[in-house]
């Protein structure tokens, strides 16, 4: 993968890459990384539309908050990004990036004219909350965390560029912002069976067939709540599948932007 970086612009209060003409594709990424984690569909998207991918707060270019944050936190600094666009957006996230594009879907809706969560956690089964509540205390915030253990469940022992470029991010990542990140990550029961009922726009929940966290059994279970939910399982996918399986999650993307954009 390149490892220079796109220039960011600050988009109502957000360091945001923000590239091409047309209706509005905001990419959110995950803990622990950055706006470029969406190169490949920003390449793929921006000949066709705009497309905006933030730094969320205490990655990347962003500052971190100054409260400890809940989830809810990094919604509202979202918030103002999408309703500052003229037009509707389409809304992607990926991890805790999917859990704010669904908030977001479920909150502001005249804003949103449908949503991807990618690789999104449903109702953890209390041993994996216990675990990631776990991996959130084991941080400092002071120090930047070993990324090893991180990597060994995003990519298990295969080496790949993509993997890489992960590494990189992960270890360039403030701690502190990383650590109030993690920790939000961890505490959240989002997203609940309400909001996820109570969405009006089309949403695709998707993840990999080898995702051990963000599981299969999630996706299609969001999928069948939401009014106009579809699921979708990436045959030899994990959690970094906007990576490692990018042409088919572009061909994703833009079927569901051609299905509110023709």
């Amino acid at each position: 993968m390149a490892s220079t970086t796109l220039p960011r612009f600050d988009v109502a209060g957000l360091s945001a890459i923000d590239l091409g003409q047309g209706c509005p594709v905001v990419l959110l990424h995950g803990v622990g990384l950055n706006a470029e984690v969406w190169r490949p569909q920003i390449e793929g998207l921006r000949g066709a539309y705009r497309v905006i991918a933030p730094d969320l707060p205490g990655h990347g270019d962003s500052p971190c908050p100054e409260v400890t944050p809940t989830l809810e936190h990094y919604v509202q600094s979202v918030a103002p990004l999408i309703r500052s666009l003229p037009e509707p957006a389409l809304v992607i996230g990926h991890s805790m990036g999917a859990i704010i594009a669904l908030a977001l879907a479920a909150q502001v809706p005249s804003k949103v004219c449908a949503v991807a969560a990618l690789n999104t956690i449903f109702e953890r089964s209390p041993e994996a909350s216990a675990a990631v509540r776990a991996r959130a205390t084991e941080l400092d915030g002071t120090n930047a965390p070993d990324p090893a253990p991180t990597l060994l469940r995003w990519f298990g022992h295969v080496m790949s560029p993509e993997r890489e470029a992960c590494e990189r991010w992960l270890r360039e990542v403030d701690p502190k912002g990383y650590k109030l990140a993690y920790t939000a990550f961890a505490e959240t029961n989002c997203p609940s069976r309400a909001a996820i009922g109570s969405l009006t726009c089309p949403a695709l929940f998707a993840t990999g067939a080898l995702e051990p966290n963000s599981t299969p059994e999630m996706s299609r279970a969001m999928a069948a709540l939401a009014p106009r939910g579809r699921a979708l399982v990436v045959a030899g996918a994990a959690h970094m599948m906007p990576l490692t399986h990018a042409e088919q999650m572009n061909n994703a993307i833009l079927a569901l932007a051609r299905e509110v954009w023709t």
